[in-house]
């Protein structure tokens, strides 16, 4: 069989390839990741913020009836009407009669860049490759420049931005965003390489209410003046900020956080490196999510708006404890994944260990919601785990994970729980329970024993097997009498 060539890379410059096979990696392998973390990304991000399919079709006129109904609808249902297609079906609609003339020039823009690439919306999916983005570049500059009136939502998702010619294009165009207004702002670049900058034009479209970036190095504000002291605000009006597989470091975060003073959802996705510490400060942030990121600590500082605060898979590099910091927060009722073997659980200026007694200094009594992720298998942490349950006194609803791990080191029995005592939220408080992958090993059977012993007022209790092969199994949903 003659050879065959490996196919080409979609999203590995030469540069990286080479360096990848310096190093004595298959660059095909960080292909192959590469693309899987690109998929998990575009799970994270909104909607397109038009169609180009229309989910409903029109009922054909009847005979004789020649009116242009559409037409004399009143102008703000035609700007509406304009304002959910794509551009260049927007400034088509011009030609339709002399009465959509000046609609599309005074209806807020809403760009996408996936709807300019051939083949990707009509069924003909494919990824967008290198030598599409000059194309979609000239696409987006025409598109932003044709249009006089302002715009409300971009989404450049498609390009590849590491070359100077495409850095300078999003220099251009986030002064120009900022002109128009544009309130919505969604950028992933597509790698390689990894810390491609943003410009830091970016910090001067101050009227964004919605911004998703992703896999991009945030440019340095340390020279910058700071919101803390007396600066204005950079982004007065942004509300919802997601992060995703950014380079950030822990004082540019810092700026950020300090110059949105209205943010009130915040989502850091995949951080690669550099925030170390994350402060938590904002009078009207309502949610946080943290997830598969390198964090050193998490300190809820002064959050009284705080309700929800997610951890799904945070780890430290160095292998030691990252630092939960639970400060001013008193609507926060939802709290997950701790882990007693990952997280050192810092209560206002308390460190929480194994077996300290409990007090209103160690306690966070709102929390109605608790996600806990423990390995059974490994007796320390789950020595943690009655004072971990102690420090939340009025959990109404609880949710495990049993983590697997590939090194146990001791199983914990019955005994074990008896001899920690009672715990007042399962003996009074939870009503439903959930446990996911359930392996029916002693140490589980132990405490889910203990659990169903002492629960008084649960109500529901729902479990997920794990099979010895690593599948799942069919979860099995049991109201409790």
């Amino acid at each position: 069989m003659a050879h065959q060539n490996p196919a080409p890379f979609v999203y590995l410059d030469a540069a990286a390839a080479a360096d990848a096979r310096r190093r004595g990696t298959d660059p095909h392998v960080l292909e192959q990741s590469t693309q899987d973390v690109l998929k998990y990304i575009y799970t994270c991000l909104p909607n397109a913020p038009v169609y180009t399919r229309a989910a409903l079709s029109a009922l054909p006129a009847s005979s004789g009836d020649a009116d242009d109904r559409i037409s004399a609808l009143p102008f703000g249902i035609l700007r509406n009407i304009v304002s959910r297609l794509p551009a260049k079906d927007a400034a088509r609609t011009a030609a339709l009669s002399r009465r959509w003339r000046p609609v599309s020039r005074c209806t807020p823009l809403a760009l996408a860049d996936a709807h300019h690439l051939p083949g990707l919306l009509e069924g003909r999916l494919r990824h967008p490759a290198r030598a599409d983005t000059p194309a979609l570049a000239a696409t987006v500059s025409r598109a932003v420049a044709a249009h006089p009136g302002p715009s409300r939502a971009v989404h450049l998702v498609c390009g590849y931005y590491a070359d100077a010619a495409r850095q300078r294009d999003l220099a251009r165009w986030f002064q120009t965003f900022a002109a128009k207004g544009v309130a919505e702002l969604v950028l992933v670049n597509r790698p390689w390489p990894l810390d491609v900058p943003l410009p830091a034009a970016l910090l001067e479209v101050a009227t964004l209410t919605r911004l998703y970036l992703g896999l991009w190095k945030f440019p340095g504000t340390s020279a910058l003046p700071h919101p803390n002291r007396g600066a204005a605000a950079v982004f007065p009006h942004l509300r919802e900020l997601v992060l995703c597989s950014m380079e950030v470091e822990s004082r540019d975060m810092e700026y950020l956080l300090a110059g949105s003073p209205v943010l009130e959802n915040l989502g850091i996705v995949g951080a690669r490196k550099n925030v170390t510490h994350l402060r938590l400060v904002g009078q009207h942030l309502r949610c946080v999510q943290i997830c598969l990121s390198a964090i050193d600590s998490v300190a809820v500082v002064d959050t009284p708006s705080l309700e929800r605060l997610f951890l799904w898979e945070t780890m430290v590099l160095d292998g030691s404890c990252a630092r939960l910091r639970i400060g001013k927060a008193p609507k926060l009722r939802v709290l997950g994944y701790l882990n007693p073997g990952i997280h050192m659980l810092e209560i206002r200026n308390t460190v929480i260990n194994a077996g300290i007694k409990a007090s209103p200094s160690t306690m966070v009594p709102g929390i109605k919601i608790l996600g806990l992720n423990v390995r059974f298998g490994v007796r320390n942490d789950v020595k943690m785990l009655p004072t971990f349950l102690r420090c939340f006194p009025n959990v109404e609803t609880l949710h495990f994970v049993s983590q697997k791990t590939e090194v146990v080191d001791g199983k914990v029995n019955l005994k074990f729980w008896q001899e920690a005592g009672p715990i007042g939220s399962i003996q009074s408080c939870i009503k439903m329970m959930t446990f996911r992958e359930f392996r029916m090993e002693r140490s589980e059977v132990a405490f889910l024993k203990f659990f169903f012993q002492s629960a008084q007022v649960l109500n529901v209790s729902r479990n997920s097997l794990r099979r010895p092969d690593g599948t799942p199994a069919n979860s099995h949903n049991s109201p409790v009498k």
